[in-house]
């Protein structure tokens, strides 16, 4: 029984620092194609490797879905990699209003595996709706009054993976916690 117990701790930790590892390097990728003039997976494989991640052609295939990368023509390069919000309206309008959200983002504190996101009057309602629909592993659920956010973070998850997981819903916030 000891055995079985260590082996589900061991998966448990396993799946955690995963999920970690997806993060940054899903901001790593949106970064490296906001920022350069990708045309392939294996460029952007190269890229990735320089800043070392280490991934299959598969799971890079994979995290492109997930952040909805699409490739549209370049005078020069053919065809390069595109973050959604610079190709299609309606991406776009959603990341808008998104990011007019982020506009009344005050400061964000950490205690343990809690967060509190302080707000401006009458965001935090909204922007704790957004969090909870996009759903990302490190946040279990929230909290919110009309100027702050309680954040409960899962166990293992670090400040700066929340902070990451955070820009990857709404990359305005990055300039925020700059």
């Amino acid at each position: 029984m000891f055995f079985i117990k260590n082996a589900y701790f061991c998966k448990s930790i396993e799946y955690i620092y995963k999920m970690k590892n997806r993060t940054k390097r899903q901001l790593a990728i949106k970064k490296i194609i906001t920022t350069n003039e990708i045309s392939s997976q294996e460029e952007l494989l190269g890229k990735l490797k320089e800043e070392d991640f280490d991934l299959t052609q598969a799971t890079l295939s994979r995290d492109l879905k997930i952040l909805k990368v699409a490739k549209v023509s370049h005078s020069q390069r053919g065809y390069v990699y595109v973050i959604p919000e610079g190709v299609s309206v309606e991406p776009q309008h959603e990341n808008t209003r998104v990011n007019f959200l982020v506009d009344g983002f005050r400061d964000l504190r950490f205690s343990g595996n809690l967060a509190v996101l302080r707000t401006r009057p009458g965001y935090a309602s909204s922007l704790a709706a957004v969090l909870d629909n996009a759903d990302p592993y490190e946040i279990i659920g929230t909290i919110a009054g009309d100027d702050t956010i309680l954040l409960v973070m899962r166990e293992g998850v670090t400040s700066s993976d929340l902070i990451n997981s955070l820009i990857l819903v709404m990359p305005k916030l990055e300039d925020k916690l700059g």
